[in-house]
């Protein structure tokens, strides 16, 4: 049967939006661009203009943010996992090993920390991950451990782990009582929008009027919502999250009004965005702030890869996996599907709409990848 996108829309009475002080005081005050820039390889990733791409989709302006070369792993993930190791070896001097479960990027990441630091890394991952994603995390000198279950078993496995071994979790979703470290690794994502300043931001101005924003767990996309609420708290774009359809835990969780696991199969391309139940810290800022909750079918998310690995004339060519395309596949569907006409008039998408979207992650599964740019679509 083929998958439709649906969406939640909040209610327009909903209360203003503010962060939570504890989380705010630390998000605000630091800046990780200052750590981040001390490291080997680093460069600014770059903001592409996409033109025609915006022309063919009738909307003023759109521009993307390529992380796909980021610290030459080839995702975002780096940036959140890289801070929070770096700030708990700050603080507590010595060896450790860390540890964490993933579907790939983030479990790379944590590796890729650790190895920095001279660190042992022990990786967990569901047995179902792309084997090119776990040899990339084996490169890093870091133990695997396969886990027969889904992606929240996976977590649970890690954290029962870390209490029984005394290892370090570095786990980018949080629940009650485990907060500290995702509000870090959430500041650490800040880099890749301070990079933006002076390109695309302005004083009073962020520059865009609409930013798209892949969500697995949403720890990622509740950190730019925070970034914005506090620069721009008085002209913020609007926010639009991105699920599969089989796997939509945010737009669910909202919906209810309380976190609430996925009940679709979590069968779905965009492997990075395959968690059954969003983070709890996540949730709370996601929930009070994003404007509209989409989720979409494989073909969108597969549809943006081959509209930027084969671009229009004169855009920039962009090498993007399934779950760095899908904030752009979220964009596509909202501007082509039949389903969404109703939402996109309310949402406000239109001729002078200025979009951002975000490519976070590369390359990470080859063969996947080949496939999916040739694959044949019916949207």
């Amino acid at each position: 049967m083929p998958q439709t996108s649906h969406y939640y829309l909040p209610p327009s009475d909903r209360p203003r939006f503010t962060l939570d002080r504890s989380f705010n005081k630390f998000f605000k005050n630091e800046d990780p661009l200052a750590y981040h820039s001390k490291l080997r390889n680093y460069e600014p990733t770059p903001l592409i203009n996409l033109s025609k791409i915006a022309k063919s989709l009738d909307i003023k302006e759109l521009y993307l943010k390529d992380e796909s070369k980021r610290f030459r792993q080839n995702t975002f993930k780096i940036l959140g996992a890289s801070y929070a190791v770096n700030k708990f070896l700050e603080a507590n001097p010595g060896k450790y090993t860390f540890c964490t479960a993933t579907d790939g990027n983030h479990g790379r990441s944590v590796a890729w920390a650790a190895r920095r630091h001279k660190q042992k890394a022990v990786i967990y991952v569901p047995a179902h991950t792309a084997q090119a994603r776990i040899k990339n995390i084996k490169k890093l000198r870091a133990k695997v451990v396969l886990v027969e279950d889904d992606y929240d078993a996976t977590v649970k496995r890690a954290h029962k782990d870390a209490e029984e071994n005394g290892y370090i979790l570095i786990q980018d979703t949080s629940w009650e009582g485990y907060t500290e470290i995702p509000t870090i690794i959430a500041t650490g994502y800040k880099t890749m929008l301070i990079e933006m300043e002076d390109l695309l931001h302005r004083k009073g101005d962020p520059g865009v009027d609409f930013i798209f924003l892949q969500s697995g767990v949403g720890t990622w996309a509740s950190s730019v919502v925070s970034y914005y609420r506090n620069k721009y708290p008085r002209c913020m774009p609007k926010f639009i999250t991105v699920e599969p359809v089989e796997s939509d835990s945010l737009l669910v969780s909202c919906r209810n009004q309380s976190l609430t696991k996925t009940k679709g199969t979590q069968e779905t391309v965009m492997a990075g965005l395959n968690c059954g139940t969003a983070s709890l810290q996540a949730y709370e800022i996601l929930n009070a702030s994003v404007d509209l909750f989409l989720a979409i079918p494989d073909e969108y998310a597969i549809k943006a890869m081959q509209y930027l690995h084969f671009p229009f004339k004169n855009d920039t060519q962009i090498f993007a996996g399934e779950s760095g395309a899908a904030g752009l596949g979220g964009l596509l569907a909202l501007a082509n599907d039949d389903a969404l006409t109703e939402v996109r008039e309310k949402i406000g998408l239109n001729a002078e709409s200025r979009v951002l979207v975000f490519n976070t992650e590369g390359v990470t599964d080859p063969d996947c990848f080949e496939e999916l740019i040739s694959r044949e679509l019916d949207i």
